[in-house]
């Protein structure tokens, strides 16, 4: 029988179809406006003034395909063939634009002029680009170190929920992975330059318009207007001890002079299930059941219906939708932006949303003949999350259930997935805010003071409920109701003056030197409160005294406080002479309450130069070179990301004891071993990069190759009892070391008039190896993670030794089965051996979860007004260890449904559960990401009246090219907890998405 999904409840009916309304009215209003805009256009051929002219290169060649715009407003046109252009303006006192890709934009005023000749210069280095660096920006030419800056044009857009999406596959070196695929309430993992760290931080430090630690749900795609990556240790030292695992620097969209002008984009989302777990359907249980050879017959049921519970509980009705509205203009004196954003993202499961809403807004403004400057930016999040249909075991739950039962019976072992939609809740709402400002003075030329100060809250509270007489409630609650309530709140303030001096001399020396003080304070708290025996579902968590067991002093209740605070010195000096030679240094001095008396301080530095070498005179006859540019970096950064207080003595509760006077009172003392020699671990990296341009460049790039150690490595180790009071303490023991190449590829095979084409790609090899794990006090053989879990207890998956690479699979080698169906393995001296007869030594790495190389590869197609975009991605010399056909492709795991790959691929296997390589497979694949069609209506009519706007059609991971078997061999490959493809892991989904960007 065919399953639906469950019934949504009035007010989700009423906000999709409302939704539904919405979008219909706006895709009417998309194909109806060209008619509009016709009658528009006869208007303006009628009142409005043409401007000509013909456009050309240097060598007078004339240029083809230049779009040619009114500054301001959306009204443009392009070149012809020939070079010509023609367009109807409102008035002869406007200024115009020029830009064609290669050359630099112009603008020109046009002074009532009806004719106006344009020569463009090229631009063959594009070295003139100024680039954020940290604490100030400098242009691209005078830049020395491994820094990447992406912008709008650049991004991996087509329905993007968030930053990091933007990024997928466009930077060489950053792995950007969703391990929990498109769930609307998770955010991607992703690395720089592989893993840095056992117990520290593995991502960026992120930084959003100068603030640290920025959070990226205060950031919406559409308001984002550059990204910087320092990838090498000399560009983020100046960052110091949050800086080891790279920094991301994310500037917004500020106003821009002219007349007010409106931004609006908007895009709808449709998620299909892609691939799902196959598992016996019910009449294939119901003939494994009467299989006379089946030893579990006897303990599988029929109950006589027919259902895929993994498909009903598939949201078949989910709706994603976003908009985004922006308002900019100003004038000499000051320039404004403000966004407002709505979304709705809906998952593929039940009870799995997200909806969000807030704004932006930045105040840019100069006075004092301009000697004074100001800005101001805020910006706010409202955060409303339904957590039940993504939280823990439920796919699983689903993948497993008997597939003989009725869509809402009840068994004992295990609860209906599709029952607990119904009885149980679990809802997370939060609000992010942040506000900042900058003051800048510049009393003489070239000199600027400025205070930076930002303050961001960030604060959620999750509620949870189980209702009365519930299958969970009875199981676990006695059948009566269960509550939950759980807060946490974290303050960040920062502080940070600076003074800058940038200098020309003689047209050919160029100084850059920044110099300043951080001040910067973090307050965490988290409060937490359970009770049971809700008689009712009345007021469900929102009585929480009403249940019994707080009044019989078995409800829990808990809070917590923590705090730390980071203070620095720091300073760069960057050197250029004549284009020619760059050189820079740059040293941060930093002191964190995270650490030891002994170590509360440490010192950043780096060093790098560079060597423009197309700018020689002897390159000039080389007339198909564009760019040679030799870079040279060393810095050392350091890794914070730990918890609080893990230096000194923390105390905590103990048992009970009765006081002399009758009463019980709690006892406290220690909780922890104090540390005072902890630091931060320390990363030290060479960096050797080459940037390269050929044929004006049309073919352009830069190869990075990048060694480096991370010492002084964090984490818990066993102690003695005594001196020590407790078994553990953390410490700084064991090494790192990396290694890797990058390639970044840009190449424009066409550019002409109606047609061009770009294609980009973006290649990094990466090796880490662990180095070591012990010194003369503290030893510990290998590094141990990767829960397996599920059935069979079978521990960990991941053992590294030092001298090994990160990311080993460690495990029995498979050897067959015997005739009766049991596990074989090989012992160390290669025999064929039953499991119970294989020990610790007889095991060995039998695989690795760390990819060796990534791949992705942007092609970008443009004829006339339509374009086409391709986005592919690949992960190659990985292994996934397949835990779902572990757990479930084994008949072991009979009554509960099992893979039909049990009954097929694993007939011969007739033996409980075991880990070995017997369920690795390589995890090798290339992806078609995203690919995006649309349609760019250009104004040229010369009417202000008439929106200028392009409408978008976006498919999602439509093809997964791989020899794996499992659902998706994108699994986590990020930090040491790698390679696991596991049962309870989010569905695998297409998606379509159809878009709209206008401007007014």
């Amino acid at each position: 029988m065919k399953q639906k999904s469950m019934p949504k409840t009035p007010d989700e009916f009423k906000t999709n179809h409302l939704s539904r309304i919405f979008h219909l009215l706006l895709l009417l209003f998309i194909f109806y406006l060209p008619s509009f805009a016709s009658a528009e256009y006869k208007e303006v051929q009628q009142n409005g003034k043409t401007v000509t002219g013909l456009i050309k290169d240097q060598q007078g060649e004339p240029l083809p395909g230049v779009v040619v715009a009114v500054k301001g407003t959306t009204i443009g046109t392009y070149s012809d063939e020939n070079g010509k252009y023609s367009l109807n303006v409102p008035n002869s006192n406007l200024t115009l634009t020029f830009s064609f890709i290669g050359y630099n934009t112009q603008e020109v005023a046009l002074n009532g002029k009806s004719s106006l000749n344009i020569t463009l210069q090229e631009n063959t280095q594009q070295l003139d680009e100024i680039v954020v660096v940290g604490y100030g920006s400098l242009k691209k030419s005078e830049i020395a170190t491994a820094v990447v800056s992406i912008k709008p044009d650049d991004f991996n857009y087509g329905g993007a929920r968030d930053p990091m999406s933007l990024l997928e596959g466009k930077i060489a070196g950053l792995n950007v992975t969703r391990t929990s695929g498109v769930n609307p309430n998770s955010s991607a993992a992703f690395q720089l330059r592989g893993v840095t760290s056992l117990s520290g931080s593995q991502s960026p430090l992120i930084v959003i318009d100068g603030i640290p630690d920025g959070n990226l749900d205060l950031i919406q795609p559409d308001d984002i207007e550059s990204m910087e990556i320092l990838k090498d240790g000399s560009a983020a030292a100046i960052y110091g001890s949050r800086a080891n695992a790279g920094v991301i620097l994310i500037t917004t969209k500020s106003g821009k002079k002219g007349d007010l002008h409106f931004e609006y984009s908007t895009f709808i989302t449709k998620h299909y299930l892609a691939r799902t777990p196959r598992v016996l359907t019910a009449n294939e249980y119901r003939d494994l059941r009467n299989d006379p050879n089946n030893p579990k017959a006897g303990q599988m049921v029929d109950y006589g219906s027919s259902t895929d519970f993994y498909q009903a509980l598939a949201d078949k009705d989910n709706l994603t939708h976003t908009h985004n509205l922006a308002i900019t203009g100003g004038n000499d004196a000051a320039t404004y932006r403000a966004s407002l954003f709505y979304n709705d993202f809906d998952g593929i499961g039940l009870q799995n949303d997200r909806k969000n809403y807030g704004g932006r807004m930045s105040l840019h403004a100069r006075g004092y003949d301009n000697m004074l400057t100001g800005q101001i930016n805020l910006a706010i999040n409202h955060d409303y999350r339904n957590r039940l249909g993504d939280s823990e075991g439920l796919w699983q739950a689903a993948t497993t259930m008997n597939p003989t039962l009725g869509l809402h019976d009840e068994v004992e072992q295990r609860v209906n997935p599709i029952n607990r939609m119904n009885a149980h809740r679990l809802k997370r709402d939060g609000q992010n805010t942040m506000v900042s400002g900058k003051l800048g003075l510049e009393p003489v030329k070239d000199l600027i003071f400025s205070v930076f100060g930002s303050l961001q809250r960030d604060n959620w509270l999750e509620s949870e409920y189980i209702n009365v007489n519930s299958w969970e409630s009875k199981q676990s609650h006695e059948g009566l109701g269960f509550a939950k309530k759980e807060s946490e709140q974290e303050i960040k303030g920062a502080v940070e003056p600076t003074v800058e001096y940038s200098k020309l001399f003689n047209s050919k020396h160029s100084l850059n030197a920044v110099g300043g003080y951080s001040f910067q304070y973090t307050l965490w708290e988290r409060t937490k409160m359970e009770n049971k025996g809700f008689l009712n579902d009345v007021t469900q968590d929102n009585d929480m005294g009403a249940g019994s067991w707080l009044a019989a002093g078995k409800a829990k209740m808990e809070s917590e406080k923590q705090e730390d605070k980071l203070i620095a010195f720091f300073g760069r000096v960057n050197y250029a002479y004549d284009s020619r030679y760059v050189a820079q240094i740059s040293l941060r001095h930093e002191g964190s309450t995270k650490f030891g008396a002994n170590h509360k301080w440490g010192n950043f530095p780096s060093y790098s130069v560079a060597w423009n070498a197309s700018n020689e005179e002897f390159m000039k006859g080389v007339n198909y070179l564009s760019l040679l540019k030799i870079r040279l970096g060393y810095g050392v950064t350091g890794n914070s990301g730990i918890d609080r207080y893990q230096s000194i003595i923390t105390m905590g509760t103990g048992g009970f004891y009765l006081s002399p006077d009758g009463r019980w009172v709690q006892t406290y003392g220690p909780s922890t071993n104090p540390n005072p020699n902890l630091k931060w671990e320390m990363k030290q990296e060479w960096n050797l990069g080459f940037d390269f341009g050929f044929l004006k460049n049309r073919i352009g790039g830069s190869i990075d190759l990048y060694k480096r150690t991370t010492k002084d490595l964090l984490g818990k180790y066993g102690t003695q009892q005594p001196p020590y009071i407790f078994s553990d303490i953390f410490i700084n023991v064991g090494d790192i070391a990396s290694k890797g190449v990058e390639l970044t590829l840009n190449t424009i095979p066409v550019s002409g008039k109606e047609f061009m084409w770009k294609a980009d790609l973006a290649a990094s090899y990466t090796d880490n190896t662990l180095k070591s794990l012990s010194n003369d006090l503290y030893e510990q053989p290998y590094i141990l993670d990767g829960d397996i879990g599920g059935m069979g207890d079978l521990g960990k998956a991941i053992r590294v030794y030092p001298g090994e690479r990160m990311g080993n699979f460690y495990g029995k080698r498979f050897a067959g089965f015997n005739e009766a169906g049991k596990w074989l393995f090989y012992n160390k001296d290669g025999e064929k051996v039953l499991a119970d007869q294989i020990n610790d030594g007889d095991m060995g790495v039998i695989g690795n979860g760390v990819p060796k190389f990534y791949l992705g590869m942007s092609h970008y197609f443009k004829y006339k007004e339509f374009d086409l975009s391709i986005v592919l991605r690949g992960k190659f010399g990985f292994d996934v260890l397949n835990i779902t056909d572990m757990q479930f492709g084994n008949r072991v795991a009979l009554p509960d449904n099992i893979l039909k790959r049990a009954i097929t691929t694993h007939a011969d296997l007739n033996d409980t559960y075991q880990y070995s390589d017997y369920y690795l497979e390589k995890g090798d694949f290339v992806k078609i990401d995203n690919i995006t069609i649309g349609y760019n209506f250009i104004n040229k009519s010369g009417n202000k009246k008439i929106p200028r706007f392009r409408v978008y059609f976006t498919g999602r991971d439509l093809l997964t090219m791989t020899g794996y078997s499992g659902l998706d061999p994108e699994v986590r490959d990020t930090g040491i907890n790698t390679g696991l493809d596991k049962p309870d892991r989010y569905p695998v989904t297409r998606s379509f998405t159809l878009g709209l960007n206008m401007t007014f």
